[in-house]
């Protein structure tokens, strides 16, 4: 508890009395403070500093945005967040405020925010003597009948004050007392009226009208008073008075009670006889607020609802009743009238405060609104219980009286669900009972939680080969379930080394539209694929990413042509295959090996003779490059057959190449020797080496000749064997040299899909061929990188086919 000593302002009609001290208690306990005021408070005066009573600071005020919520929007206190401190806001009048309800008291609460607090605070208006007695009527006038007995009461009205306590009204006092005197009757309920009582006899003839003033005093300080005056009239003898059944009558009523409804009847006797009994009944000079609503009937004295009753704006009435009779006797009763409450107010629901958007990573417990929740109905009926649908991750709890939480009771999902209806009922527990809904449609903000996702984590892209640098290979896309700039994508190429180089010298990708441009021109036979990573990252905080895995193939364009391994093709040299004249139908003569270091249908080849000598005698394998006879040798037939074979692709367009294959028909050597002496060289070739061909042999003539000498002692004795083989064998087919990296597998009837897989190599760039030498010392040379093959290791029956073919041979 804490005491605070307050100052009332000086009012300017009683700036002579001394300023008013009052001492206002301040109670903190649970949040709740109590302050004490006096009404009527200049605007801007201090009522009490919160800082000190709730334990607060400035900083809390200002970050908590701390404001006043009053539940009638009421607006007397107002809250200064910069000092602290409660003020007045406006004029407060406490008889406008409370009327006669003492105390009088302000409540409201001090909400603050982050986290949610709530402070109630109690203000209550202390009363002032600021009005003073009045009656509602400037006089009053009675008619007293001369044979009245000393003792006889007229009922008064009472004077009104609106102040309370000591403040209001304290006493009366008549003026002149010469045949009336006062009299303050206190009722059984505990209220008070005032009567004028006869004490001396009337004499109508000495004085007919009597002229006496009525004054009400209070007891504030300095005192106030009001005056009415009273004109009595002194009538001939009517000395019975009307009397009431009852002095007072109790009545309960519904606030539903329609209008007509009878309440009581009330009635009075007057012992007199003939005009002088007739009673006439009616509401007293004072009760004016109850006419509107009741009415008594002057003659029966029955009285009806002729209003609108509603029980949370008046719980009960006092009305006071006359009988009065032709000679102006009366009597006075009360009427009390208890209206009872229905349950005819649905509850009100007020949102304070609400946090919307809220992320969708709040925590469970997570308060979301401050509701306060009011009935008008009282007991039962004003009970209520607030509840949401269980269906929804959200609860309602009680912080405390009127006053619920809307909390989070699970984890939130926007990607699930963005945004909730969230339909707050309040029931009371009336019968029937009363609801009322209010719909919060609560928005969840986004957060960070979800990565990119591609639709799939790997692809594959096809881009052809010499290809122009910055063409478009593919587009990739990745989602984000998130949203705004946490779903706002970026492509990233991930940094890797492809053949010892970074992948952005190969690739880029588009950051915004995830577009994978190729950075170079690509060749097919240098390499074939590339795996490239791409990343998609977010553009939240921290951003979230992931990956996707392309690989991309590139395709084969026809661009080498053919390259032939055998025979080779040598400028100083003529390489010549050796058929006999015995040779039947079909004898294979030589094998034209060739390659296409492209791909596929790029390296699908086929073989066909452009120029031959005589075309009746060899034809070409279309697809296995065999050179064989077309018909049986005959002793006609040249010994020097020249045939030109074109090698082609099968690319679009084609691409090829041509080989000279020199055939010696002839069954021995020296006739082959004699005749290709003047065997003719190609044209060009013998057009740029003639004068160096005549002067090499004029240089080596005795070394050739003596090595000559040398070479046909050996060929002979080899061909006379080859012949005794023949006789003894058979034609046999002649085996053509074949490199080591390739194989003639069977006869040369693979299907054309084959072709490239037997004679292709695996990559156009690296592969080379070094022949070995063929046969009897025949030298062939096909050499493009000078990369050197491992000579194949030969059978037994290899060496002796290989003698067979030494009937192929070499000539300077």
């Amino acid at each position: 508890m804490m005491g605070v000593l307050c100052c009332v302002p000086e009012r300017k009609s009683l700036s002579w009395w001394p300023l008013l001290l009052c001492i206002c208690v301040a109670e903190m306990a649970l949040g709740q403070v109590r302050y004490s005021i006096p009404e009527e408070m200049a605007t801007g005066s201090v009522v009490g500093n919160i800082i000190q009573d709730l334990g607060l600071d400035v900083k809390r005020l200002k970050s908590g945005r701390a404001r006043i919520f009053t539940e009638d929007g009421s607006e007397y206190i107002g809250l200064n967040a910069e000092k602290g401190t409660l003020v007045v806001a406006k004029r407060i009048d406490r008889e406008d405020l409370c009327k006669q309800v003492s105390p009088c008291s302000l409540h409201f609460q001090i909400i603050l925010e982050n986290p949610m607090e709530l402070h109630r605070i109690d203000v209550e208006i202390t009363d002032i003597n600021d009005n003073a007695p009045f009656f509602s009527k400037r006089e009053y006038n009675f008619q007293v009948s001369e044979s009245a007995s000393p003792g006889a009461r007229y009922s008064l009205e009472s004077a009104k004050d609106p102040d309370v306590a000591h403040n209001t009204i304290q006493s009366y006092k008549l003026n002149p007392t010469d045949n009336f005197k006062l009299n303050i009757v206190s009722r059984p309920d505990g209220t008070k009226y005032i009567e004028m009582v006869l004490h001396t006899s009337l004499d109508r003839e000495k004085q007919e009208e009597h002229k006496l003033t009525l004054t009400a005093f209070d007891g504030g300080s300095p005192q106030k008073s009001g005056s009415v005056k009273i004109n009595v009239i002194v009538l001939d003898a009517n000395d019975n008075a009307p009397v009431f059944s009852q002095s007072v009558y109790r009545v309960t009523v519904p606030e539903n009670a329609s209008r007509g409804t009878v309440l009581v009847k009330v009635s009075a006797t007057d012992n007199d006889k003939g005009a002088n009994d007739e009673v006439v009944y009616s509401f007293s000079q004072h009760t004016d607020s109850a006419s509107s609503l009741f009415n008594i009937d002057p003659h029966t004295g029955e009285m009806t609802v002729t209003g609108v009753l509603d029980y949370e704006k008046a719980k009960h009435y006092e009305i006071d009743i006359e009988a009065t009779d032709k000679g102006g006797l009366a009597d006075t009763s009360k009427v009390l009238i208890e209206v009872t409450d229905l349950n005819d107010n649905a509850p009100v629901i007020s949102i304070i405060s609400l946090s919307n958007p809220i992320p969708e990573d709040s925590a469970p417990d997570t308060v979301i609104a401050m509701l306060n929740i009011k009935d008008l109905d009282s007991d039962k009926n004003g009970q209520v219980k607030c509840f949401i649908s269980r269906d929804l991750p959200f609860k309602i709890k009680s912080s405390s009286s009127n006053f619920y939480s809307l909390m989070s009771d699970d984890v939130l999902d926007r990607e699930t669900v963005p945004e909730y209806n969230i339909t707050i009922t309040a029931m009371d527990e009336g019968s029937p009972p009363y609801y009322t809904n209010k719909t919060i449609n609560l928005k969840i903000s986004d957060v960070n939680d979800h990565a990119p996702v591609f639709p799939q984590p790997f692809r594959t892209a096809f881009i052809t080969e010499n290809n122009s640098p910055g063409i478009s290979i593919l587009s990739v896309k990745a989602s984000d379930k998130d949203s705004g700039n946490n779903a706002r994508i970026s492509y990233f190429l991930e940094d890797s080394q492809l053949n010892g180089m970074s992948a952005s010298a190969y690739f880029s990708v588009n950051a915004e539209s995830g577009e994978i441009l190729a950075v170079r021109s690509f060749d097919y036979e240098q390499t074939k694929e590339f795996h490239i990573r791409v990343k998609a990252q977010d553009g939240g905080s921290p951003p979230l990413s992931s990956n996707l895995t392309v690989k991309i193939l590139i395709q084969d364009q026809n661009d080498n042509p053919p390259q032939v391994l055998y025979p080779v093709q040598t400028g100083g040299s003529v390489v010549a295959e050796m058929v006999p004249r015995s040779a039947d139908v079909g004898y294979l003569v030589t094998k034209v090996v060739a390659v296409d270091v492209d791909s596929g249908q790029n390296a699908w080849l086929s073989y066909k003779l452009q120029k031959a000598t005589d075309r009746a005698l060899f034809e070409v394998g279309l697809q296995n490059g065999e050179i064989r006879t077309i018909r049986q040798v005959s002793d006609k037939d040249a010994v020097k057959q020249r045939l030109s074979v074109i090698v082609e692709d099968n690319g679009q367009p084609s691409r090829s190449a041509t080989v000279i294959v020199n055939v010696a028909v002839a069954d021995s050597f020296p006739e082959v020797l004699s005749e290709f002496t003047d065997f003719p060289h190609d044209k060009e070739y013998n057009d740029n080496l003639t004068f160096y061909l005549v002067l090499a042999l004029a240089v080596v003539s005795f070394l050739f000749i003596t090595c000559l000498v040398v070479i046909v002692s050996v060929k002979v004795y080899r061909w006379r064997r080859e012949r005794a083989f023949y006789k003894s064998s058979g034609n046999l087919p002649v085996i053509p040299y074949y490199p080591p990296l390739y194989a003639d597998v069977g006869t040369g009837t693979l299907k054309q899909g084959f072709s490239y897989e037997v004679y292709g190599t695996t990559d156009s760039r690296k592969s080379d061929v070094k022949c070995s030498r063929p046969f009897s010392q025949s030298t062939l040379t096909v050499d493009h990188s000078g990369t050197r093959t491992v000579p194949r290791h030969n059978t037994q029956s290899e060496n002796m086919l290989t003698e067979v073919r030494s009937t192929s041979f070499l000539f300077p």
